[in-house]
């Protein structure tokens, strides 16, 4: 089945752009190909499903350390850091994967069907061999984009197949955590929605905490538990991966991303810069690093 959908992307690209990330017609589905080994790519990265077809990369948060490569599942349940980097690509064999947006309502409306037990609070990511059936429902949707007319009608009910696949197969304990409006996961992620949104301002951790329903100590808690970082840092990388985009993308300079993002220093802004992707400012379109959010 591996085999058959690869094929199946592989003649998807072709007719596109061949070493790009692209978002397909089908809303949530995004196809990665890459023909050499990446730089480093920095994000804070939405709950999403990774199918890896051909090649490998690897990716980190914090101290904890993934590979994974054709045939293999990368899960991650939470808005998290991550720093990742294709690792083996080449042009006769690129590296090609499939993202799938996880969407939290989905899962939380299957685990109701079914009367899945919300399960112990688990890590964030998580790498698995792809279960048949998930590839199974992917190949269905990559066929809908050889008749687009029947995207509109048939996507949804093939990403709610795909959803219940990831919940009762390896991944179920994962993205169950996705689907538990209660907990913790849930909790946090809304506080990280005003993270997102604001992070260019002032946000006293008692109005996240607030927003996520709990005491002050135990959003802390709770909220370096799920993402690695404090809510502090959380909004620092936030603010910095946006200012690198910024100058990269848009040309901005050093001084107008920094105030942009929120920083009133500009001497604070490279000195954090610096620290955090081990170049100062000026010297960003040379390091190779990549960066998305």
């Amino acid at each position: 089945m591996t085999d058959a959908l690869l094929q199946a992307v592989r003649g998807y690209v072709r007719k596109s752009d061949p070493n790009s990330l692209a978002q397909t017609p089908i809303p949530g589905l995004t196809i990665l190909t890459a023909p050499e080994p990446s730089g480093l790519d920095y994000a804070i990265t939405r709950p999403l499903a990774c199918l890896v077809l051909q090649g490998s990369k690897q990716v980190m948060m914090g101290a904890d350390v993934f590979t994974f490569g054709a045939g293999d599942s990368l899960l991650i349940t939470a808005d998290v850091p991550t720093v990742s980097q294709i690792i083996q690509a080449t042009t006769e064999a690129p590296y090609i994967s499939l993202v799938i947006d996880l969407n939290p309502a989905l899962v939380t409306e299957l685990m109701e069907e079914i009367q899945s037990i919300p399960p112990p609070d688990s890590a964030p990511i998580k790498v698995e061999p792809t279960d048949v059936e998930v590839s199974e429902a992917v190949l269905r949707l990559m066929r809908l984009l050889d008749r687009p007319a029947s995207v509109t009608v048939l996507h949804a009910s093939l990403m709610r197949e795909l959803h219940y696949w990831l919940l009762a197969g390896r991944h179920g304990s994962a993205i169950s955590r996705l689907g538990w409006p209660e907990g913790h996961a849930q909790r946090i992620a809304r506080a990280v929605t005003v993270l997102r949104t604001g992070f260019n301002k002032p946000l006293p951790v008692e109005h996240l905490a607030s927003v996520a329903g709990m005491s002050p100590s135990s959003f802390h808690h709770h909220f370096r538990k799920q993402t690695s970082l404090t809510p502090l840092q959380f909004q620092k990388q936030l603010r910095l991966i946006e200012a690198r985009r910024l100058m990269l993308g848009e040309g901005v300079s050093a001084s107008s991303a920094a105030f942009t993002v929120g920083y009133e220093s500009v001497s604070q802004f490279s000195r954090e810069y610096r620290r955090f992707f081990g170049l100062p400012p000026a010297k960003g379109k040379r390091s190779g690093i990549t960066l998305r959010e």
